[in-house]
């Protein structure tokens, strides 16, 4: 991953990307870890700019995520950390991504509701018993 100190020279540039190309484009550029980028629209409305719909997917599988990780963390079960970044997938493969990750998601949520009712019956069970 590249570092951006004050003392390493710099160059402001501006890019024109075809928006077909766009997201490998930035893709790669993030790969490399030399470019910092600059909102040079700050004052619109992240819901008025262009791939807002792409923006809004990512988070969502973002939120899928941390609820997994949140999940694996409660039951104790460690997380190795390989200390690297996975490669950037590339947007045919965001939808198989998207799935996978709803469906763990769902599962997820149903073996919780399940947890729940088995522990509410246990505690009902017992009390019967005595």
């Amino acid at each position: 991953m590249g570092e951006l100190f004050r003392s390493e020279e710099m160059t402001l540039a501006q890019l024109f990307l075809q928006s077909e190309a766009a997201y490998c484009c930035v893709s790669e550029l993030g790969e490399l870890g030399k470019v910092q980028f600059r909102d040079l629209n700050p004052d619109v409305n992240v819901f008025q700019r262009k791939f807002v719909n792409e923006v809004r997917r990512c988070e969502e599988m973002d939120r899928k995520l941390r609820f997994v990780e949140k999940e694996i963390r409660k039951a104790n079960i460690p997380i190795m950390d390989t200390g690297e970044n996975p490669e950037v997938p590339f947007p045919r493969d965001m939808i198989d991504l998207e799935a996978n990750f709803e469906k763990i998601e769902n599962e997820l949520k149903e073996i919780n509701t399940n947890q729940e009712a088995l522990k509410r019956n246990f505690l009902e069970l017992t009390e019967l018993k005595f």
